[in-house]
């Protein structure tokens, strides 16, 4: 590839540039990301940068906003995807491909910390189906129990169906999104959400108070 060093290269602090021409990101993403897997730096740093706002997005869907830990699972999170970056193949976008790495990372963190949410984070990820409106405490229990409950899920899922489900379910990503990704046919996808969701409905059988998880996309 020459697209980087051609001139009027795709400059990523140009956002106009970057949300009127996201093939000319992608191509300037995936060319960054191989020469940072071939051990550049330099190239390595600016795809971290790049990178971090949608990480930190991955890592607050998982643990919240407020969580005391959010900032060093970030930081956990941007070493696992330098350290993976020698085996990126360029199969999907860079940003797929890390958001799938924090995901993890961001999963293991809390099973292994065993987080507590607060009632202030809970709110703070109530999702738009849950309304502005002032809830009651008990409104905002049964919330975080639903989320608990997704997050619980997620962990004991294999790999594969814990990022789809993820990445559908607690970031909003549509099916051909989460399929660009994680770089499967979009039918592989449909089937992991289906298996993620069977699991899910099986929870839900053993514990009935879990019933309005059934909405889940």
């Amino acid at each position: 590839m020459v697209f980087m060093s051609s001139p009027g290269a795709f400059d990523p602090s140009d956002q106009a540039a970057l949300e009127l021409d996201p093939a000319a990101e992608e191509l300037w993403a995936t060319e960054l990301a191989q020469r940072a897997g071939e051990g550049d730096l330099a190239a390595t740093q600016a795809l971290l940068r790049h990178l971090t706002p949608g990480l930190t997005r991955v890592v607050i869907g998982v643990l919240g906003s407020q969580h005391a830990d959010r900032d060093d699972v970030l930081q956990q999170s941007l070493i696992a995807v330098q350290r993976a970056l020698p085996a990126f193949r360029g199969e999907c976008h860079p940003a797929g491909y890390a958001s799938r790495i924090a995901l993890r990372v961001a999963l293991r963190a809390r099973r292994n910390h065993k987080l507590d949410f607060t009632r202030r984070e809970a709110i703070a990820r109530l999702s738009p189906a849950d309304g502005p409106h002032a809830e009651s405490p008990s409104a905002f229990a049964d919330a975080e129990r639903r989320r608990r409950a997704l997050r619980d899920l997620l962990e004991d899922l294999p790999d594969e169906q814990a990022d789809a489900l993820g990445l559908r379910v607690m970031l909003g990503w549509s099916l051909e999104e989460v399929a660009r990704a994680t770089g499967a046919p979009l039918n592989t996808v449909r089937s992991r959400v289906r298996l993620a969701k069977e699991a899910l409905r099986k929870r839900i059988e053993q514990d009935p108070s879990l019933a309005d998880l059934k909405g889940v996309p």
